[in-house]
């Protein structure tokens, strides 16, 4: 029945602003904009899959939102923190323990660090990992993780 999540809506103080932030610095592909209603839509991976959509709104009315784009693990591991730095995002791992490295959530397995977009939407970069789900885990460095593979 279910096959995936089609879309997600942000209500964002400054939709040129965002607009910038999701297409320019994210890379996400602009599919739709409606002036009129103040709204913008980008192409999630690939057209058609999913999408996100955008609502300019008073800033009283926006709650803070969290989700997560999938990415290639590699890419979570080796290049997010770079790309991350590289726009001045401020960044942090599950644990919030100040150390820059992403971390592995063993009951998936998945690897992810977070930040945040101009509105303070949490955001997620999140790359699935070989292996069996190991709940029994917890929240781990890869470098635990890897060990516990290799064992």
């Amino acid at each position: 029945m279910i096959k995936g999540l089609y879309e997600t809506h942000l209500y964002v103080a400054d939709l040129e602003r965002s607009m910038d932030f999701y297409g320019n610095i994210l890379g996400l592909e602009q599919c739709y904009f409606e002036a009129g209603r103040r709204a913008a839509f980008f192409w999630i991976g690939e057209p058609r899959q999913s999408f996100l959509g955008l609502w300019e709104k008073p800033q009283s009315a926006i709650d803070k939102r969290h989700f997560a784009f999938q990415c290639e693990a590699d890419f979570v591991l080796y290049d997010a923190i770079d790309f991350l730095k590289s726009h001045h995002l401020p960044f942090h791992n599950f644990l919030n323990d100040g150390i820059e490295r992403p971390m592995v959530f063993p009951w998936i397995p998945a690897v992810s660090i977070y930040f945040e977009d101009p509105d303070g939407h949490s955001l997620e970069f999140i790359g699935l990992l070989k292996g069996s789900p190991r709940p029994d885990l917890g929240v781990r460095s890869y470098e635990d993780w890897l060990e516990v593979e290799e064992g």
